[in-house]
């Protein structure tokens, strides 16, 4: 499915499960809860932190889903073509940072 295909998608489970869409506010707002769950799961199982008993049963691409779902949202109710936005920006990196991370010597391992 490419990112239009998943616009329509979203825009159609509103339709039929969702009533409407919740006002831009609160999907920001939401947005950045589901960032934030992303985060907490990363932190503790990739990171320093140590893993709560609680968290051992998270599933990461459940919560990397409900970023993009709530992504889609916003991206339909302001009519922002997400597919044409990202093909530009990764074209846009390709070009001007074709050689940058190359030569980042940070990089090498």
């Amino acid at each position: 499915m490419n990112i239009q295909d998943a616009q329509k998608a979203v825009d159609a489970w509103i339709e039929k499960h969702g009533v409407r869409y919740f006002n831009e506010l609160t999907n920001m707002a939401q947005l950045t809860e589901e960032v934030g769950e992303v985060a907490r799961i990363i932190a503790r199982r990739y990171g320093e932190q140590s893993e709560k008993e609680s968290d051992k049963g998270k599933d990461l691409g459940e919560e990397l889903a409900d970023v993009l779902f709530v992504l889609l949202c916003l991206a339909n109710q302001t009519d922002t073509d997400l597919q044409a936005a990202f093909d530009k920006k990764l074209n846009l990196k390709a070009s001007r940072d074709h050689d940058r991370h190359h030569n980042n010597p940070k990089l090498r391992s």
